[in-house]
């Protein structure tokens, strides 16, 4: 019957050639190429934690009390949106298990992308023909930040009730249209009674089917124009070097799915994240102490607590001092993002040639310390967003820290720039095979998707039989099952005893 169904379904669609193509491409065999699939699975496991947390949770600020198994707020008022939250922690089973891996994978899918990022950057990967999918990438990395600060928001606890006053003030501080957008997103003025709601639409619905609409163009994007790949024996601008995707890269793949979601697993049943129920329900006029957003945004309030208090008034209108980190920085960061290939490729001149080799980031010193000069400012802009804590934890006022960080964040960056130049030319001149790799043939024509240099015996590149491959990829994915059920029992277990 499956058969019948099979040769019925191949005569109308072709689909037996296509599966046939589809199962013969070639993927590289370096471990940096697997970033990207690490943010893929962890969207996965996002989906599907998220949709057991839609079943109990409550996106209203209506008024409730709390009746549950956690005595310490039994009988206290509060929103729907706390209270359903707090239930799902405490009287729900696993609920606290799911609550807390849909965190944790939320932290690593944001990781994989930075980190993905940072790679395409650093080995040139965003070159022509490939502009496409570095602003696909971009814009995957604007969308999942958004989404994980709406996330984060909807319990409507003090901690994220406040990053809620701060993006209201954020947008209320952007000159003529701060009010009308502010009003627009909030549904009037903060705190109003429609941004939880709102927030869940946009969380749940609209952001996701975004990402999964941009993952879904990226993928065929990448099919199409087949995997950059780094220089080495055998590997040219011609072909791709590598491993099958069946069954070879098919068995590393699933085994690296399992071994994400194992450790999402891990980290949720054991390493407790967001604890709301320490924090209370939000109130506008209460305020917690030593607040600190997910590392994500970390960044953005650390640019917040540093910048000095800019107030002008242009032709009347009044632009306060959160407007500059808070709307310019943000604005200038995803800008100089979305156009940096099109700036380097006029700027080198090199935006005519197709790139299908990668660069070894030494190979490229000024793109490489520019690289680490930027991760520099953002990095001590993100220590920054603890201030208040590192004054705690060494005894000293804040101001004198504010201070030392304010220098940093300009002689730290420009330091670290100078040295990764300098590394960078110093490899570069001591690489024996540089000036070989800086006279590649850069062919227009189309890659073909089967190497011609690879054997009719697929190997992998560096020569281990398939066989080897799938059994050692088989053991990973059999540890990866196992290690994720026993952090399910564990958070099972831990839920049964709290």
């Amino acid at each position: 019957m499956i058969g019948r169904v099979g040769r019925w379904l191949d005569d109308r669609l072709g689909l037996a050639r296509f599966t046939r193509s589809a199962l013969d491409k070639i993927f590289p065999d370096h471990w940096s190429f697997m970033l990207g699939e690490i943010a893929f699975y962890s969207f996965a496991v996002l989906v599907i934690t998220g949709v057991f947390l839609t079943f109990f949770f409550d996106p209203s600020l209506k008024d409730a009390t709390y009746h549950g198994r956690y005595l310490p707020l039994h009988g206290v008022h509060m929103s729907a949106a706390y209270a359903s939250a707090v239930h799902l922690s405490f009287d729900v089973r696993a609920g606290l298990l799911m609550r807390q891996m849909h965190h944790w994978a939320a932290l690593v899918f944001l990781g994989a992308i930075v980190l993905h990022l940072c790679r395409v950057f650093f080995t040139g990967a965003f070159r022509r023909p490939r502009e496409l999918n570095w602003v696909v990438g971009v814009t995957l990395l604007a969308l999942a930040m958004a989404n994980g600060f709406a996330g984060y928001s909807l319990p409507d606890d003090l901690l994220s009730g406040t990053g809620l006053r701060i993006m209201y003030s954020i947008v209320l501080s952007i000159p003529l249209a701060g009010t009308w957008l502010a009003f627009a997103i909030f549904g009037g003025e903060f705190p109003s009674d429609h941004i939880i709601s709102r927030l869940y639409v946009i969380h749940i619905l609209l952001v996701p089917a975004l990402i999964a609409g941009l993952l879904s163009v990226h993928l065929a994007v990448l099919w199409h124009q087949k995997h950059t790949q780094f220089p080495g024996r055998g590997r040219t601008n011609d072909n791709v070097v590598g491993s099958h995707l069946w069954p070879t890269y098919a068995a590393r793949s699933v085994g690296l799915l399992a071994i994400v979601a194992a450790v999402i697993a891990l980290a949720g049943g054991l390493a407790q994240i967001n604890p709301i129920w320490l924090y209370g329900p939000f109130h506008p006029a209460s305020v917690t102490t030593a607040a600190q957003p997910d590392w994500y945004v970390g960044w953005l309030e650390g640019a917040l607590r540093l910048f000095p208090p800019w107030r002008i008034t242009v032709f009347g209108y009044t632009v306060p001092e959160v407007f500059w980190p808070g709307i310019v920085l943000p604005g200038i960061t995803f800008g100089l993002l979305y156009v940096w290939p099109f700036l380097e490729g006029r700027v080198t001149g090199d935006d005519r040639r197709e790139h299908h080799l990668l660069d070894r980031p030494r190979n490229r010193p000024v793109r490489t310390a520019l690289g680490v000069s930027t991760l520099a400012f953002y990095l001590t802009l993100f220590v920054a967003g603890s201030q208040d804590i590192l004054a705690q934890k060494a005894g000293v006022s804040i101001a004198p820290v504010t201070r030392t960080l304010q220098v940093l964040v300009f002689a730290l960056p420009l330091a670290a720039g100078l040295l990764a130049w300098r590394v960078a030319r110093d490899l570069h001149a001591a690489d024996p095979d540089h000036e070989r790799g800086d006279q590649r043939t850069w062919p227009t024509e189309r890659r073909p998707a089967r190497p011609a240099a690879t054997p009719a015996a697929a190997r992998t590149s560096t020569g281990a039989p398939i066989a080897t491959v799938a059994k050692a990829s088989a053991t990973g994915f059999l540890a990866g099952v196992v290690t994720t059920v026993a952090a399910l029992v564990a958070g099972w277990r831990s839920r049964r005893h709290r």
